[in-house]
């Protein structure tokens, strides 16, 4: 069966046993958040990929690549380390609004849904970005889906 999208991906494999988890709702609240911050996110978070120690850049070759396609997209990456302190704010600013959308650490919006998807990743990838400000039910709610998936935080790499 041919899948183009990534959530067709999720969507069939969460009900191949005939019990699906993800069975709650989406929050437009939710949706409209991760619209706003993916606007973005990929300016803090794309640099500092390219800096990371993760093993899709064993090699300087395989780095290189990366930030040339990179930063043909979304431009230079010294410029957008540059403007990190204003960029933190935002995030930070921003997560405090998400902090009023969560209503359990298990499933943003009380039963996992499209919205965990889309949100954990991210949050996840935000912690490789020092200095932001978690607050409380963010924070809670990150450590405990990366808790559930048995999915390391970037934390210890933060720049």
């Amino acid at each position: 069966r041919y899948m183009p999208e990534s959530m067709d991906i999720v969507h069939y494999v969460d009900k191949l046993d005939g019990k699906p988890l993800l069975t709650g709702p989406r929050n437009p609240a939710v949706e409209t958040w991760l619209r706003k911050v993916n606007g973005y996110a990929n300016r803090l978070l794309i640099p500092r990929f390219a800096k990371s120690a993760f093993d899709e850049f064993a090699t300087p070759e395989a780095r290189a690549y990366f930030v040339k396609k990179k930063e043909a997209a979304i431009g230079s990456f010294a410029d957008h380390l540059a403007h990190s302190p204003g960029l933190v704010k935002n995030i930070s600013d921003d997560l405090r609004a998400l902090d009023k959308l969560i209503v359990q650490p298990n499933a943003v919006n009380g039963e996992l849904s499209e919205d965990d998807i889309q949100l954990f990743p991210l949050l996840r990838n935000l912690t490789l970005v020092a200095g932001v400000n978690w607050p409380s039910r963010v924070a809670a709610y990150r450590d405990n889906m990366a808790k559930q998936t048995q999915i390391n935080l970037l934390s210890s790499m933060a720049i």
